[in-house]
């Protein structure tokens, strides 16, 4: 690490990295942070500077970093054949995640093995699909309608009469939204993430191995959301990273991708079943993350971007997130957004904000904090330990630092891990190779 400061230009499509830019900041780098999404303006304001035209701002960043997928690759390629260093995908590594069914067929092609499926853009077929082969299956909206995390449905009755009365209620309900969906077989095991960073030619070790939390009320019940928080630790190169995402390494090094990317898996004893690709950073994953890092995660980004092997320091044992959010989360609904929680006062009753508490749709007025944007997702409270529980019991003594009306957030981010790894050590997939 050689000390040197850097100009970083943040862009996003609706500000999501704010916090990722505000790290960057507090570590003495110049920022600039630009959010495409008009109603999402204010987030961050007070943390970090703000641009409202990103490419006047070009030949200022030393930098560039792209915080999404949805034609951001496309941006980011451009600028890295002009020589910029950048940390974004490529119209391929955008298709990996917005477009299921590619993402599937690419994993087959590197070798791995995946879960039948079919992709259908009509609803009528898909019910007379599941009518013809009764089965569980998994609904999985494309594209821009797979960021509506509640629009996923898992079912659950064996000959598939949920995932008809669903498919039934999509048709009426979000035609418009919902174009392209998959159905997936179901499997049932242990669902798991494994990702890293990657610098246009290869990995970077260690790898992170993660747990999700997507659904909004503790014991893992009630709607889909985006997360509610994650548990995760760094590994060397295990079985599971092998036998997955590395088979794409030299297709991502062909396409010259830098950044993060991460594959979610179900695993049992018969074996690995990808899901999904994030081919970019993950919210709230990547502020985890950084709380693992003991290296600068600026200093990080730029020789990431720069195409070098950084050495990534990280803390051993565990890491958790939990997201605190307030309504009407997970669900869009903008009088109930404004009446209840739209410049909401974020207190904390010791008075002092810890470092470990990182934010999302928040802005800062005279040094107080308030909620912003529009989605209700406000704070990451971290926790770090040797152990999962000493990691769970130093977030949560931060979660109850912090008051903001009306808010919620699940008590039992990192439960699963107490019962999973017993399975997952039995089946051997963390085991370093």
């Amino acid at each position: 690490m050689n000390g040197e400061k850097y100009r970083f230009l943040f862009v996003s499509l609706s500000g999501l990295i704010g916090d990722i830019a505000w790290q960057v900041a507090k570590e003495g780098h110049e920022v600039k942070y630009y959010i495409g999404a008009e109603k999402e303006r204010d987030i961050a304001d007070g943390f970090v500077p703000k641009t409202d035209d990103w490419e006047r701002e070009l030949d200022w960043a030393d930098v560039v970093v792209f915080d999404d997928t949805l034609g951001q690759g496309a941006k980011a390629q451009a600028l890295r054949r002009q020589g910029k260093l950048v940390i974004g995908g490529t119209p391929y590594t955008d298709r990996l995640e917005d477009d299921r069914s590619f993402g599937q067929e690419e994993l087959k092609r590197a070798g791995v093995s995946i879960l039948p499926y079919r992709q259908f853009d009509d609803f009528d077929e898909a019910i007379a699909y599941v009518k013809a082969n009764p089965e569980r299956y998994v609904i999985k909206p494309s594209g821009e309608a797979g960021n509506v995390k509640r629009r996923l449905f898992v079912g659950d009755e064996e000959d598939g009469q949920d995932v008809i009365r669903v498919l039934e209620a999509y048709k009426k309900s979000f035609p418009d939204e919902i174009k392209v969906f998959q159905l997936q077989r179901r499997v049932t095991g242990v669902e798991i993430a494994v990702g890293a960073f990657f610098n246009g030619k290869e990995f970077i070790y260690p790898i992170n191995v993660n747990f999700e939390h997507k659904k909004l009320f503790p014991g893992n019940i009630g709607p889909s959301t985006g997360e509610m928080g994650t548990s995760m630790f760094w590994s060397g190169p295990n079985r599971l990273f092998n036998s997955t995402l590395r088979k794409m390494e030299s297709r991502l090094a062909e396409e010259g991708y830098v950044g993060y990317i991460d594959l979610n898996c179900i695993v049992n004893g018969n074996g690995i079943y990808p899901l999904e690709f994030t081919a970019r950073f993950g919210y709230p994953t990547i502020s985890i993350q950084q709380e693992g890092m003991i290296t600068p995660i600026g200093q990080f980004l730029h020789d990431l971007a720069a195409g070098l092997n950084p050495k990534l320091k990280v803390k051993s044992g565990f890491q958790i997130g939990v997201r605190i959010v307030v309504p009407p989360f997970p669900f869009d609904d903008d009088a109930t957004f404004l009446a209840t929680s739209k410049n909401a006062a974020i207190l904390f009753k010791k008075g002092i904000i810890p470092e470990e508490v990182h934010i999302e749709d928040v802005k800062q007025v005279n040094g107080q904090w308030y909620v912003a944007g529009t989605s209700g997702v406000v704070l990451v409270v971290c926790g770090t330990g040797p152990t999962m529980r000493q990691a769970q019991a130093q977030a949560y003594s931060r979660v109850r630092n912090i008051m903001i009306p009306d808010m919620y957030y699940r008590d039992d981010i990192g439960e699963r891990w107490f019962e999973d790894h017993d399975r997952l050590h039995t089946w051997g997939y963390l085991r370093e190779v």
